[in-house]
């Protein structure tokens, strides 16, 4: 199969379906070999935690679940590589900027960055900054300045936004398994429910908006998206900016992410973290996380609270 096969055709792909896959710089010296193509387990796994709370540490209450989105509620990282690939279609962008094709992100390069790096647009800055800033239709030559590199990634980000809006208002994508059922369990039970993503406000709402439906999204008691914060995950503040809006303490809170860089993000902001992992993060170390699954379809609310229960978080 030659490698224009690797491009995932799509409406305003352009000439991306010529588009070379190659491997990139940077991760050149790693081997690929563990992403796994299908999920590696079906059964939870638990950190060994204690029985019970000693008598001298309070038990913990489950006041708010907070949500990833991606990844966590759909599985989108392929529909975001798909997105970022237009748009360098769509612009013509080359890194380096003699390439003869646009810049074009693999399925093993992708899993590699978006569990190194949060959000879109440190994704790029990083990239460049790596690789070399690119000439495109945006700028002929490479930017040099600060505020064209900002102006270049901003508006391969915006136009990324709005092609990922069309692949998820095509009806083609659904909820993961457990989602819907887990958090109508949870608002039942008088327990608080948030969404906290790295990824664009817009893009978030417009997935959650079309996944969960209006009634659920209107209902959360907290949401926060990437243009929220300052820093991204693996920084905590998007957690910790998500306690104080929902006025509870950070222990008694549970994240539920589906990487590393998520589960470090709730760490650092002094939650416990579940994971529910996608093929692409099923080879990470959850050590840190208090239990894993394949996904929510068998995890129940009062799962859930044993699990807390059993937990001190440390700082």
């Amino acid at each position: 199969m030659g490698s224009t096969s690797l491009f995932l055709p799509t409406a305003g792909a352009g000439t991306a379906a010529a588009a070379t896959a190659r491997r990139h710089p940077f991760f050149s010296h790693r081997s690929h070999s563990h992403v796994p193509t299908t999920r590696l387990r079906r059964e939870p796994r638990f950190v060994a935690v204690s029985a019970a709370a000693s008598p001298a540490s309070p038990a913990l209450s489950l006041d708010a679940l907070i949500f990833d989105c991606d990844g966590v509620i759909l599985e989108s990282e392929n529909l975001h590589r798909q997105a970022y690939n237009d748009a360098f279609a769509h612009f013509g962008v080359r890194c380096p900027p003699a390439s003869a094709d646009p810049l074009y992100w693999d399925e093993a390069f992708y899993d590699e960055l978006q569990n190194r790096i949060g959000g879109g647009k440190p994704k790029m800055r990083w990239y460049f900054g790596e690789n070399g800033w690119p000439s495109s239709k945006i700028f002929e030559t490479p930017p040099s300045t600060d505020s064209d590199k900002e102006k270049l990634v901003d508006i391969i980000q915006d136009w990324k936004t709005e092609r990922y809006k069309e692949i998820i208002k095509s009806g083609t994508v659904e909820p993961r398994p457990g989602v819907l059922r887990l958090m109508d369990e949870v608002k039942g039970a008088g327990i608080k429910l948030a969404v906290c993503s790295a990824a664009t406000k817009s893009s978030v709402i417009m997935c959650l908006e079309n996944l969960i439906g209006l009634e659920r999204f209107n209902g959360l008691d907290c949401f926060l998206a990437g243009d929220d914060v300052k820093l991204k995950k693996p920084d905590p503040t998007i957690y910790i900016t998500a306690a104080e809006k929902l006025g509870v303490e950070s222990k008694n809170c549970l994240v539920v992410e589906d990487s590393v860089i998520g589960l470090q993000a709730a760490k650092g902001a002094g939650m416990s973290c579940i994971i529910t992992y996608t093929p692409s993060t099923a080879s990470q170390d959850f050590t840190d996380a208090i239990a894993t699954y394949p996904d929510l379809s068998n995890v129940r609310l009062e799962d859930l609270k044993l699990l807390l229960q059993k937990t001190l978080v440390t700082g």
